[in-house]
């Protein structure tokens, strides 16, 4: 599966990155939340100034971000990089915690088997999770994407993620009266081809229409519903009873 980054701003290479470090454009403000120093040491080698990074501060638990975005300020971060597993207060309450403070976008990291925890994460509002065993150029491009607006989700695991999203997510009773009535019966295509994982490039195949044109779909999406990404988007179409969970042993 490619990875679904929907209306996203175009990225720059990691190569462009590196050799154009961000000397005319403010570097992104970063905080970063894990309880191993090896990987908050690990994750400040790769996010560096010169590559247009800069880290405003670090947090040992979930529990001391929202003290830490206040004291910083409603334009002192731009991006929360966020580790799941932490012993008290872990990844996804944290970041609950800041997208109900309507705090800056969440990029989550964990392991490989932690598809559990990455489907309560998109519940939560992450806009995006990486594999901490990514390349650095990967974590660049993933914190530089989520700070910008955009979504990022490991193609690494999507695919098992959205399964287990559909396998658990609560089905509503009954979908919800009015909920996707601002969208067109195309848009509501979209969103549902969204829920399933699907890319930009994989909805205009299916759909028989170009990618430029699904990319105005999404975004469209995006502001009648009120989402800030495609993760939201994801979330939102099972709650809603757009898109149905898939229950073990139904046919």
């Amino acid at each position: 599966m490619t990875t679904p980054r929907g209306a996203t701003p175009p990225l720059r290479s990691s190569e462009q990155l590196r050799k154009d470090p961000g000397q005319s454009e403010p570097a992104l403000k970063v905080v970063l939340v894990d309880d191993q120093d090896l990987v908050r040491s690990g994750l400040r080698r790769i996010l560096r100034r010169r590559d247009g990074f800069e880290i405003v501060a670090e947090c040992t638990d979930g529990g001391e971000v929202p003290a830490t975005l206040d004291a910083l300020g409603e334009d002192g971060v731009d991006v929360v990089v966020m580790d799941l597993r932490m012993r008290t207060v872990d990844g996804i309450t944290a970041t609950r915690a800041v997208v109900e403070a309507d705090g800056p976008p969440v990029l989550v990291l964990t392991t490989f088997d932690d598809d559990e925890m990455l489907s309560g994460a998109l519940r939560a509002g992450a806009s995006g999770f990486l594999l901490k065993d990514s390349s650095a150029d990967d974590l660049i491009r993933a914190v530089r994407t989520v700070a910008e607006g955009g979504s990022w989700l490991d193609p690494a695991v999507t695919g098992r993620v959205l399964d287990r999203f559909r396998t658990f997510a609560p089905a509503p009773v009954a979908a919800v009266p009015g909920a996707v009535d601002p969208l067109t019966a195309r848009e509501r295509e979209v969103l549902r081809a969204i829920a399933l994982g699907r890319s930009n490039g994989e909805i205009a195949a299916e759909l028989v229409i170009s990618e430029l044109t699904v990319k105005s779909h999404v975004g469209r999406i995006f502001t009648k519903l009120g989402l800030r990404d495609r993760p939201a988007a994801i979330v939102y179409a099972y709650e809603h009873g757009l898109a149905a969970p898939h229950r073990p042993g139904a046919n």
